[in-house]
């Protein structure tokens, strides 16, 4: 089974608790204050903290970025740009869902790169992500964006915002 990076789209320190997650994404729109505190006590558990731009990452003192290049003409100068001043920090680079992507992404050499996935098209994706894992050493992540069986794909993996996340685990 995969395992999860959660969004933390809200001031909630909940998730924390959550001893099986390792890594979130703080949203950009969460109070400065509350990242600090996340952060802080994150740290206390040894999980890993992202967010969605570099310079929040510089910024807060992240851990890492996951970046949405996947409406990027140049992938690779877009994230070197995007990663210039990331240093030994954790990347994430979401592309397009094609192969050729998947490939150009992988050259940028990030920590992981992420799959957007929606029940319409899900068997390509599928597909996608097989032959992904198939090619490449580098890690793979599932971001389901409706109802879609993500434990069936083979991914490192799975993207779910806070409230998916509770949602999945009370179904459980």
């Amino acid at each position: 089974m995969q395992k999860f990076i959660i969004i933390i789209t809200k001031a909630d320190f909940d998730l924390l608790t959550h001893a099986e997650l390792e890594c979130f994404i703080l949203s950009a729109n969460l109070p400065a204050d509350f990242i600090n505190k996340f952060t802080a006590r994150a740290r206390t558990e040894n999980k890993i903290i992202l967010t969605q731009t570099a310079e929040d990452c510089l910024k807060f003192g992240l851990d890492g970025v996951l970046l949405d290049l996947s409406k990027s003409e140049n992938l690779a100068a877009d994230f070197k740009k995007e990663t210039s001043g990331l240093k030994n920090k954790f990347t994430g680079i979401i592309c397009r869902n094609r192969r050729h992507e998947a490939m150009l992404a992988s050259e940028c050499e990030p920590d992981f790169v992420a799959f957007k996935v929606w029940t319409d098209g899900q068997e390509k994706i599928r597909d996608l992500t097989d032959w992904y894992n198939e090619f490449f050493l580098i890690q793979s992540a599932l971001i389901p964006q409706d109802e879609v069986d993500f434990l069936s794909f083979k991914t490192d993996f799975v993207i779910l915002d806070d409230t998916k996340y509770k949602i999945f685990v009370a179904n459980q």
